[in-house]
This record gives C-alpha cells, structure tokens and sequence, in this order.
C-alpha cells in the first residue's frame, strides 16, 4: 500500500512559526511562548516579510507548493496579518495554482469571522488541536477548550474550509483500548478527511516531565502503548483513512502535501522564531536554524534580514541518514536509487535480509523499500542499522 493519489514529488514548502499561545500545554516542547501584554502583530507581520525576502535571495525562484503556519498558535493571528504573510510569500515566489495552505487552529481560539477571514487571506486547510473528545482528558492535557467547543470549531472549520485536519493524543493514563477505539471512530464520524494521532510521550523540560518524574501520574508501558498503536491502524484503516504515515491517517487523496515534502526529504524555508529549514543553496541541502525568543528574533531581523542564528551545510552522508529516517515513516517508504544518489552507495544487501528476516522492513518491486508495520513501533533502531 501507498500514497498513489499524490504525485511523489517532494514539492517545495514555506513554514511559518507563529509562536505565541494563550497557554502552555504541559506535554508541549515546541516553541511557544505565553505573552500577558498584546503582541504588536504588525510588527512581526513586517519581520516575516523581511525573513522571507532573505530567504528568497537565498533559495532563488521557486514554485510553492505548500505554506504551513504552525506554532504556537496561528489561530490567535488577526485575519490580516495571516493575509500579510501569505502576500509577503507570493511576492517572493511562485505560488502553484493547487498550493496547500495549511493553519493551524486550537478550538478555543475559533471565531466563525476570524476563520472566514484566514479563508479570504488563502488559507485552505485547517488543523486543529483537538486532543481528546472526553472533557476529563481535555483537562488533564491542559487544554483550553472542552469537547462541545471542539466539535463546534470542526463544524466550522467543515463549512468554510475544502479541506480539515485534526490533531488526537492516545496512550493517556488508564486509557483502555476499547475506550481509544471508541473515541476514533467518533473522531472519524465527524467526517474528517485527515487525522493526526500521536501517542503521547514525556519531553524533557515540560511540566509533564517534571508530575511524571515525581510519581503524580503514569502512561501505559510499552506493550500496552504499541497495543493502542494497532488499534490505531486497525480502526483507521477499517474506517477509510488508512495510515500514510507513523502518525498521519487520511482518505486517498487528502494527506498533507506540506508535511510530504518533510517526509519525502523536499526543500522548504523555515521563517519565524526557532523555525528550522532545508534547502538547497548553491547545490548543497543548508539547515538554518532562528532564534527561538520571539522578541530577540524580531530585534535580529530589524537589524539584518533575519534570525538566522545556527545552522550547517550537510555532507552526503549526512543527507542520506536523513533520508532514511524521513521516507521510511512514510507507507510509500523510500526511493532506493534516491538513496544511492544522496549517499554515493546502496543499502547494504546483508543488513536488508537480517531486518527483511526479521519482518522489520519489506521492498516494494525492485525500486523501493518500506518499514512494515512491526518495523514502525522500532522505526529508530531500523534506521540506525541501515545507515551503519
């Protein structure tokens, strides 16, 4: 099974991080940032603008063919500033005719005129950060919304919007597998073409690392989590929104084009705080790295452009490992000869008959290979042995 409803082409993406929330979420580790006084929207409006025009400069003319804004969150932008930042990327490059122009939205911050407002600036997808449809989760996960405002924002997100995601988080405490296999295929009644469900996992320096690490509460162990992962796929896939991806679930034809291009190893440009990009300048794939303090990169930009603040240029090598660990979460799995142009040689023949042995990976013809099911829950250890 693949993704044959998409061409494979990897595309070429603009990510824009918006890095400001109402709250933190206590499992969250991205780079968000919680502001009391109001964010002079204009200004980073402006700072985007510039980044963008250096980015430009850096990556020469270019087709578009998606546009995420992510954060944070974007849906506390104002319609004009979401319309602002997608003129700045138009008058950079090209944007295709059929570019995906994703937004990410909490339900909690849903207005029905904010959300025909991202749909006038172009927006024409939408993700939201549902998390949980039983109110007790919502709060245990910190979360801002209760289940009546969710399914309120995707009926609205339903009505103005061609395409919806949205986002669930399993492996919660004492969450049973009949319970999670009850909450998807509600989930999946709400007639969303696209699904995202994470397990949920402890990131060092959030609030859940700190209650975890002190005994105040506890997620299933590893047989029980890789069980609900199963589930994952059984309901999803029964249900008609099979997995593309070790996380991704969507109906032939809706995956996320944006998030193809990352798993598919595409170019793409990265603006706004502690956004990262890959790219190719010059003929070598450079990673740049911002500033993740939302102010301080909006200082380094009015000074020179950007807020760029690391990075590094990749060798093949390099290139190839990631490669490997992009395309192999993806069903379609990976491009063999794409892989001996980036990394100068082949697999090795003897570690893909031990893993193939082993029920960890699987080819596909003669000219592709992907991790099979059993290959995704250890999908880490699989790369690592194939990049030996």
């Amino acid at each position: 099974m693949g993704v044959t409803s998409l061409s494979r082409d990897p595309g070429f993406g603009v990510y824009v991080h918006w890095p400001f929330c109402a709250a933190k979420c206590p499992y969250c580790d991205f780079n968000s940032h919680v502001r009391h006084q109001p964010v002079d929207q204009e200004r980073f409006a402006r700072a985007f603008a510039s980044e963008l025009a250096t980015m430009r400069a850096r990556t020469g003319p270019r087709e578009v063919t998606s546009v995420f804004l992510g954060g944070g969150t974007p849906s506390l932008m104002k319609p004009e500033t979401v319309g602002a930042v997608l003129d700045a990327i138009a008058a950079n490059w090209t944007i295709a005719d059929n570019a995906e122009i994703t937004l990410e939205a909490n339900p909690s911050s849903v207005e029905a005129e904010r959300f025909r407002g991202y749909r006038s600036a172009g927006v024409n997808r939408v993700s939201l950060g549902v998390q949980a449809l039983n109110d007790a989760d919502l709060r245990f996960l910190g979360r801002l919304h209760n289940v009546e405002e969710a399914l309120h924002a995707i009926g609205l997100a339903r009505e103005i919007f061609p395409r919806l995601s949205f986002d669930l988080i399993y492996a919660r405490p004492g969450q049973k597998p009949d319970d999670w296999a009850a909450e998807l295929k509600q989930a999946i009644g709400y007639a969303v073409d696209h699904l995202s469900l994470y397990q949920l996992t402890i990131e060092e320096g959030t609030r859940f690392f700190q209650l975890y690490n002190a005994g105040k509460f506890e997620i299933p162990d590893g047989e029980h989590a890789a069980e609900l992962y199963a589930i994952t796929q059984e309901v999803t896939a029964a249900h008609g929104l099979p997995a593309y991806e070790i996380s991704n679930h969507a109906r032939p034809g809706a995956e996320s084009r944006h998030n193809l291009t990352y798993w598919r190893y595409g170019e793409y440009v990265g603006v706004g705080p502690g956004a990262h990009g890959r790219f190719l300048e010059d003929g070598t794939r450079v990673v740049t790295i911002a500033e993740k303090t939302p102010e301080r990169w909006a200082e380094l930009v009015e000074e020179r452009g950007h807020g760029i603040t690391g990075g590094e240029i990749l060798n093949r090598s390099e290139e190839a490992d990631e490669f490997l660990l992009m395309g192999l979460r993806l069903v379609e799995g990976i491009d063999l000869a794409r892989y001996e142009v980036l990394s100068g040689k082949s697999l090795s023949s003897a570690r893909l008959s031990i893993l193939q042995g082993e029920g960890l990976v699987a080819p596909i013809g003669n000219s592709r290979l992907r991790a099979t099911p059993e290959g995704m829950i250890v999908l880490d250890a699989v790369v690592a042995d194939l990049a030996r």
